[in-house]
């Protein structure tokens, strides 16, 4: 078959054409009187290809390059098409695709996973890893911005950094070894030499469930930063990625968001409540009973998310000040009130993506705090003493906004149904800050202090 050269006439091409030769899969083909519309599949997304007739031997799924004229057309999609398009198959399937990938698709999921390879090629399917592809880049290129180092640490390892049963243990040459919760540890350590780093990986948690809120395994994005004056500092560093992601997948991923029926949040002010005013509030304002005084169930984590949408007309809000006994042994008490942690969470839209707080500079405090968390020193030998080291993960955000986008509610401050509104007094009380996280899950009832789960900002 012809495959045209990128030699046209001058005067065709000056029309606004521009001479392309492109390559992919074939996504549809339609006969529309004889013109055929063929719709190709290629790495960037969706181009419609004219064709006099019909081509011969082509079908879908096959692997071609096209040659044509691209030229300016609204309905196509993407907003162009290739006309007077002349094909060289490639190669060619050896059977129909067994699902149509060019129609949404009624399939059982059970059916879908194990046709996963070809099921994947569904523009919708293609979507999610764009999105996921647009985050991460979001996450690394602002983190660059601000100075951080990228690492990559280990996976396997002796011990888990958070304890408790949900570790996937394995055999390592005959001793025993598990699948890494999070790289905390690792991130200390590298504070000592970087000050600030960050890693994209997956992390493994061995929880049994039935709800969509959980995973076995994610991608977490963790960051870790020393030399921090207050925990809002980090809160103003997140909301600084979202706004950098948010502005990202506005202006380059449009099409996926629409595929996906995705409507982008406004990061641009996130209000900020303490743990036991958040409560307080939700549970007036949607007439329940509060049950769990040292943590938030996920029906609570729903309230206060719509109660910050209704009031406060946001899809985020940060929750502060979570008490001791459900945070993990090395987070840093409130100096104003030990039964609290200078910690947070963030809640998108009633679910929780990221967890933070400052971890104590010395690794055995006064009062001994680590042993008492239950930890064998296993897991803990040979971290630094690092001064002032902070942790942070932002999971599933440019210029870096001050911690005054923040305000910090106590108790009887701040007036139910009022927004959140910054001022320069907000952090007064707030002595160190740091945080990390990773994706939305339900979060469970503590077996003992020790156990904790994160989740992060994709």
């Amino acid at each position: 078959m012809e495959v045209l050269a990128t030699k046209f006439d001058a005067a065709v091409v000056g029309r606004n054409n521009r001479a392309v030769t492109l390559h992919g899969m074939v996504h549809a083909l339609r006969d529309l009187g004889g013109v055929t519309f063929l719709t190709l599949r290629t790495r960037e997304g969706l181009i419609q290809c004219v064709c006099p007739r019909r081509p011969e031997g082509v079908r879908e799924e096959c692997a071609v390059s096209v040659s044509g004229l691209l030229r300016p057309e609204p309905r196509a999609p993407g907003g162009a098409e290739l006309a007077e398009a002349r094909f060289t198959v490639l190669s060619r399937p050896a059977a129909p695709p067994p699902v149509p990938l060019s129609k949404k698709s009624s399939v059982s999921l059970d059916t879908e996973l194990s046709l996963r390879p070809v099921t994947l090629r569904a523009p919708r399917a293609r979507a999610v890893f764009r999105i996921q592809a647009a985050v991460c880049r979001a996450f690394r290129e602002f983190l660059q911005g601000e100075g951080f180092t990228e690492i990559h640490t280990p996976k396997l390892g002796r011990a888990g950094a958070e304890g408790g049963s949900s570790q996937f243990r394995v055999d390592y040459f005959g001793r025993k070894a598990v699948l890494a919760q999070s790289p905390q540890l690792y991130k200390q350590v590298m504070v000592g030499v970087f000050e600030r780093v960050y890693e994209i990986g997956p992390v493994f948690r061995a929880e049994k469930h039935a709800t969509q809120r959980h995973l076995n395994e994610y991608t977490s994005l963790d960051l870790e930063m020393g030399f921090l004056h207050s925990f809002t500092d980090l809160m103003a560093l997140e909301q600084g990625f979202l706004r950098r992601l948010v502005a990202l997948l506005r202006q380059e991923y449009a099409g996926e968001l629409a595929l996906l029926g995705a409507e982008l949040p406004d990061a641009q002010h996130i209000p900020a409540v303490r743990f036991d005013e958040a409560k307080r509030l939700a549970a007036e304002a949607y007439g329940y009973a509060i049950r769990e005084p040292y943590d938030l169930e996920p029906e609570e984590e729903q309230h206060i998310g719509r109660y910050a949408k209704e009031v406060w007309g946001s899809d985020f809000v940060f929750v502060t000040h979570y008490p001791g006994r459900k945070r993990p042994f090395y987070t840093m008490d409130d100096p104003e009130d030990p039964r609290y942690t200078l910690s947070f969470d963030l809640l998108f839209r009633g679910v929780e993506i990221t967890t933070g707080g400052p971890a104590y500079p010395q690794l055995r405090p006064a009062g001994g705090k680590v042993k008492g968390a239950g930890h064998g020193a296993g897991g803990f030998f040979g971290l630094p003493a690092v001064p002032q080291a902070r942790r942070a993960a932002p999971r599933r955000p440019g210029h870096r906004p001050g911690a005054a986008d923040h305000a910090v509610v106590r108790p009887g401050q701040h007036p139910p149904g009022q927004p959140v509104s910054p001022g320069p007094d907000q952090t007064r009380a707030i002595r160190s800050g740091g945080g990390r996280g990773s994706p939305p899950r339900q979060r469970r009832k503590r077996r003992n202090p020790s156990h904790e789960h994160y989740r992060s900002a994709d």
